[in-house]
């Protein structure tokens, strides 16, 4: 590789954002009750292993590929990046807002920890650390685009309501929280803190 590859040049410092620690606190969390399961159900501490949560559908060192992953055949086997499910107390209340619902919860929707106090969670970029007070470790995948099947279980609570199967998808996009997988065992009780480590962001251009 040529050595003035880069060039001279250092990096435009107005692409580039500090990282930085935020702090917040776990509300509950949630675990589904088996493999076929979607929804969730509050417990008292979830267990994280390196495969995810014991017994939870999406466990696994690995997964199959489906509709979010159009570019490998459906049932491909790849690296499980999706083992948790993190959202925002704070993003769940502004969904309900939008879709003009007195509630809306985490287990109807298959979320496994919840969070207040973290700004915009749903927007924190990939390679974050999610550090919890008991020492388990996540680390942030990506956002968690809404889909129809979480819309149809916000649906099945309130069925004097026509078409929320589809609204859920187009009022929660940017705020159905994160995707994680684990990168520290441990377990995660709700009550404790949580702090995201934010890392350094910068906007790429190959120009």
């Amino acid at each position: 590789m040529p050595a003035d590859l880069f060039g001279d040049e250092s990096p435009d410092p107005d692409l580039l954002v500090r990282g930085r620690r935020l702090a917040g606190r776990v509300v509950s969390v949630l675990k589904t009750a088996g493999a076929e399961s979607f929804e969730t159900a509050r417990c008292d501490d979830l267990v994280l292993t390196f495969e995810g949560i014991p017994g939870d559908r999406h466990a696994g060192f690995t997964r199959r590929s489906g509709g979010r992953e159009p570019w490998y055949p459906r049932g491909t086997e790849m690296a499980n990046e999706r083992q948790v499910s993190v959202l925002s107390a704070e993003e769940l209340a502004l969904v309900a807002r939008r879709m003009d619902l007195p509630e809306l919860r985490a287990e109807w929707i298959g979320g496994n920890i919840v969070l207040a106090g973290i700004p915009r969670l749903s927007l924190i970029p990939p390679r974050t650390r999610l550090v919890f007070e008991g020492g388990a470790v996540l680390r942030v995948d990506g956002d968690n685009a809404p889909c129809r099947i979480a819309g149809r279980a916000i649906a099945a609570r309130y069925p004097e309501r026509d078409g929320l199967d589809l609204l859920f998808p187009d009022k929660a996009r940017r705020l159905r929280g994160l995707v994680a997988y684990v990168e520290r065992p441990g377990t995660v009780r709700a009550g404790e803190a949580a702090t995201a480590h934010v890392p350094e962001q910068w906007i790429y251009s190959p120009d």
